[in-house]
């Protein structure tokens, strides 16, 4: 009895892997034990840097909201605290956009915390 292999599937998981890889460099791209791995460590920071991504974007509306919140002599800490006492319930990024796009927004707010 002849042996059966699965070649059909063989060739798609392949070729899933080297269309996947399109663009790296070197034999990362063509050769698929080498494209295997680079692919899965390329997944890995991908998965990792989703989650870094919304670390990142939430420093940047703090330092945004410092820097706008210090025209008005206060700082970061002190004015979270006062809109925490308020109960103003506006999100950082809320924040960070009206201090960047809408300033006299902004400053409506300060001065309702003040």
């Amino acid at each position: 009895m002849p042996r059966s292999v699965n070649a059909v599937a063989s060739k798609h998981r392949r070729k899933k892997v080297l269309k996947q890889t399109k663009g790296y460099f070197g034999r990362r791209k063509n050769v698929y034990t080498v494209a295997v791995n680079a692919l899965e460590k390329g997944m890995q920071y991908a998965y990792r840097d989703r989650k870094n991504k919304k670390r990142n974007f939430r420093a940047l509306w703090i330092q945004r909201i410092n820097a706008a919140v210090r025209n008005y002599d206060m700082s970061y800490s002190e004015f979270i605290g006062k809109l925490k006492k308020n109960n103003i319930e506006l999100s950082r990024k809320t924040l960070a956009d009206l201090a960047l796009n809408n300033p006299e927004a902004f400053k409506a707010v300060v001065d309702k915390v003040k």
